[in-house]
């Protein structure tokens, strides 16, 4: 039997507003994920630096501020500037304009508001394995 997926999930910039992600933590762990939640007011330096102490498989990351794009950008800068290849998905409250930018930006999914349980894990199911297909 293989070890259960690692994700980290993580609110960045200054977005306090975590009920979803909270959610979203518990739909993952009860579908057999293991959850690291890194919490509130990151910024991309700590998501990564976290994200290598515990040797993940994607990373999560909720926004609700309208930050996505900017945050985002950093985060996948910094990931590509490391020469890391960590599937990175995202959700919250994101424009349906915004979804296709933050893909070619590089975001493996984008989660969209009001995505029901079983569409969340087909979406994370991809970016997790967004490497090996």
């Amino acid at each position: 039997m293989s070890a259960p997926k690692r994700i980290l999930l993580a609110k960045m910039g200054f977005d306090s507003h975590d009920t979803g992600i909270i959610t979203v933590a518990s739909v993952l762990r009860d579908a057999g994920y293991e959850v690291i939640y890194l919490g509130l007011h990151n910024q991309a330096e700590q998501v990564i630096r976290v994200a290598l102490e515990e040797d993940v498989d994607a990373i999560g990351i909720s926004f609700l501020s309208g930050q996505h794009m900017t945050q985002m950008r950093r985060l996948l800068e910094r990931l590509r500037e490391q020469g890391l290849s960590i599937p990175v998905f995202c959700g919250g409250v994101i424009p349906a304009d915004d979804a296709d930018a933050l893909k070619q930006m590089g975001a493996a999914e984008v989660v969209m508001p009001g995505t029901l349980s079983p569409d969340l894990l087909r979406l994370v199911d991809g970016a997790v394995n967004h490497l090996h297909s």
